[in-house]
């Protein structure tokens, strides 16, 4: 598990899921080939699974920290090099996300109006303009999937999370959790809750969402 998904880890667990890795599902796809008809199997990787009583959330995360950011076009599809767009094929090829989606009902027990797909963001692209994270939002408001459309995730809503978590008295084993105990302790996220804060507002007053979590 990678770092940012670590910490993505965490603010799932702090809404009552189980989660665990990185998980392949077997996709067949049939191929372009005009002599005849043939199927392949490809393995499309969902980065964590969260897994609760009644839900099952499948969660593509990408941080993207120190660099261009996560771009709506390449999310959506409409976009880019097709290996952009290729990354986020859990989200903007319908027969891929939902066959994976099937898959995991199957497979954990769930039936397909139980189970979401999520998108966890640590930076999008052009943060100050706002346009990309506003253009995906409202893309993925209109992508049902499983039991409704896709949520997006932003760094405010995991880092509020997180935090929550971090608040509790109970001792937990957790370089994440730990890490922000720390800071805490230190004085040293003062500053952060303020800018945190402030991203948050800011970012729900260009996208007229905030974190909603299910």
């Amino acid at each position: 598990m990678e770092s940012f998904e670590q910490f993505v880890a965490v603010a799932m667990e702090a809404e009552g899921f189980v989660v665990s890795k990185a998980v392949k599902f077997p996709v067949q796809r049939k191929t372009r080939k005009a002599s005849h008809p043939e199927v392949q199997t490809h393995g499309y990787e969902v980065d964590l699974i969260g897994a609760r009583s009644n839900r099952l959330v499948l969660a593509t995360v990408k941080s993207f920290f120190g660099s261009r950011g996560v771009a709506a076009e390449h999310v959506i599809g409409d976009g880019g090099s097709p290996r952009s767009r290729r990354l986020y094929s859990l989200l903007n090829d319908p027969q891929i996300r939902d066959s994976v989606v099937c898959a995991a009902a199957q497979r954990y027990g769930y039936s397909k109006d139980q189970v979401g797909l999520r998108l966890y963001v640590g930076k999008f692209a052009a943060p100050k303009k706002g346009h990309h994270e506003t253009r995906i939002r409202e893309w993925a408001e209109t992508q049902i999937v499983g039991g409704g459309p896709i949520e997006i995730r932003a760094l405010a809503d995991i880092v509020q999370q997180v935090r929550a978590a971090a608040a509790s008295k109970t001792y937990q084993d957790n370089p994440v959790l730990v890490t922000i105990k720390v800071l805490e302790a230190a004085g040293l996220l003062d500053e952060m809750r303020d800018r945190a804060t402030i991203q948050a507002a800011a970012s729900d007053a260009r996208t007229g969402h905030g974190g909603r979590p299910s």
